[in-house]
């Protein structure tokens, strides 16, 4: 089924076990920590069920059915390009403030159905699990997070060889009927307003962590499932005025804790065998497909920022200064590189069985330079900025006083803009750089494809060594030391 924005928060009201402030939360759809970004969720369920959007957003599947594309699998160029147009439009809602929104684990459960037979050669019942997992999440319309990082502890060690063997969440026992688990997993992004939770280990796992080699998914009111809330920004932020960005788009992180958490074994997909658990993301197209949505949605994101880089120098009155162009032609440059890499992953893709799927090079060039690319953008909006985004009316409260808002209508002058328009735009620009909501962004697309020496061992390991090496022998070989040398020089 094409789920409506009230389906969608209708789901959420399942009895979950979510946890902030010292106390459980009865209704996460009305709960003042999470309500507004749960509306936003909706809203993205009704753009996709609208009639003149159903063609953009949906597709046709092999039993007649209708889900939305971000659970298509590609068997073309062209295709993929369009799945992509999809995924652009959705962001658009968000301007890709959802860092984890339904289309990022759709895409990673998507691309480990891609690769199906490697889960047939590892186990024919795990296989089956899959593949009924990802059609029914399909049919379904499900939102997924995913969990797929162990708790820092003593990053020296092992999950296997931490101080508490059930810190890292873990397999206690099996039965017929499925696996018990216990433990933690982060990073729940997105997990308050899921449907359920994909849980595994993305990171290294040695021998003796079989333990902890799983995957899985559950719903996320399954029993014993504790969801540890982040402090919200939404909460601190009741004037969709004042912080318009993080009281409507705090998709919160947290915390699950698995109190032995019954796992039935039509849900699970690998259990014990920690090189299945690499390969799962590695050997399939699965890593390469979710992380190809994360360049898509941090394109938009950028063209979001470019346009209050833009709108800064034209409040300001300086965008006519020479400097100040350069500086905008700088950003307008790295931003098209990005969507230069997402084209450029697609052009150069290629068959994985029937399936096309973006360059797995092109995307990891573009993880290495993106990590780079975010934190300089917000830093560069600062500076063009100066103290416009400081100095502002201290919330909208200020507008009820006749009198302050007078002098706020003296002193917020611009040559672009009314008083109250320059407020407004400058309360955006600072949620969207400066505070806390915006500083955990920049945190967020720091780490968002995993440390920075990960990715680029990702770029090393998946580089064409053999033309790089084959062009140094060619031009090696094309000149000799023998050459060089004639009878009567070496005689000398």
């Amino acid at each position: 089924m094409i789920k409506t924005g009230k389906q969608h928060i209708a789901s959420l009201q399942d009895g979950r076990q979510v946890f902030i402030d010292g106390g459980l939360v009865k209704d996460v759809t009305s709960h003042p920590a999470y309500r507004r970004s749960v509306a936003s969720v909706g809203r993205m369920f009704d753009f996709q069920s609208a009639p003149e959007n159903r063609d953009l957003m949906t597709f046709e599947t092999e039993t007649g059915t209708v889900a939305n594309r971000i659970w298509q699998l590609p068997t073309s160029y062209e295709e993929l390009k369009t799945r992509r147009a999809s995924l652009e439009a959705w962001t658009k809602l968000h301007a890709g403030f959802l860092g984890r929104a339904p289309d990022h684990v759709a895409s990673c459960i998507s691309g480990m159905y891609m690769g199906l037979g490697l889960f047939e050669a590892y186990d024919p019942k795990r296989a089956k699990a899959l593949a009924d997992y990802y059609r029914y999440a399909r049919d379904n319309d499900l939102y997924l997070t995913y969990v797929i990082i162990n708790p820092q502890a003593d990053r020296s060690k092992s999950a296997s060889q931490q101080q508490d063997p059930f810190l890292s969440a873990g397999l206690v026992d099996q039965d017929a009927e499925g696996i018990t688990v216990r433990g933690a997993k982060m990073l729940a992004t997105g997990g308050i307003m899921a449907n359920e939770v994909f849980v595994s280990c993305i990171q290294p796992l040695q021998k003796g962590d079989e333990a902890y080699a799983l995957s899985f998914a559950i719903p996320m009111n399954t029993k014993g499932l504790k969801i540890l809330s982040r402090k919200s920004y939404e909460a601190a932020a009741p004037s969709v005025f004042d912080n318009p960005l993080a009281s409507r788009f705090d998709e919160n992180d947290a915390v699950l804790y698995f109190d032995d958490v019954k796992v039935p074994w039509d849900r699970v997909f690998i259990a014990g065998d920690t090189a299945m658990t690499s390969n799962q993301f590695q050997a399939t197209p699965a890593h390469v497909y979710q992380n190809y949505q994360a360049q898509i949605r941090l394109s938009v994101k950028l063209k979001f920022l470019l346009g209050i880089a833009h709108r800064i120098t034209e409040m300001n009155g300086i965008a006519g200064f020479p400097q100040v162009k350069e500086i905008l032609g700088q950003l307008t440059a790295e931003a098209t590189m990005i969507d230069a890499f997402i084209a450029a992953m697609e052009a150069k893709g290629r068959f994985h069985g029937p399936y096309f799927v973006p360059d797995r090079h092109t995307l990891y060039a573009a993880q290495t330079m993106a990590q780079q690319l975010y934190g300089k953008f917000v830093t560069t909006l600062r500076e063009l900025a100066g103290g416009a985004m400081i100095m502002l009316p201290s919330s909208v409260r200020d507008y009820e006083n006749p009198a302050l808002a007078a002098l706020i209508g003296k002193t917020q002058q611009s040559p672009a803009a009314t008083a109250d328009e320059k407020v407004k735009f400058y309360k955006l620009a600072w949620d969207a750089v400066g505070s806390e909501f915006a500083s955990r962004h920049t945190q967020y697309e720091m780490f968002y494809a995993g440390a920075s020496f990960v990715v680029k061992n990702h770029c090393l390991r998946s580089y064409d060594w053999t033309t790089a090496d084959g062009l140094l022998e060619q031009m090696l070989s094309s000149y000799h030391l023998a050459d060089e040398i004639t009878p009567a020089h070496a005689a000398e």
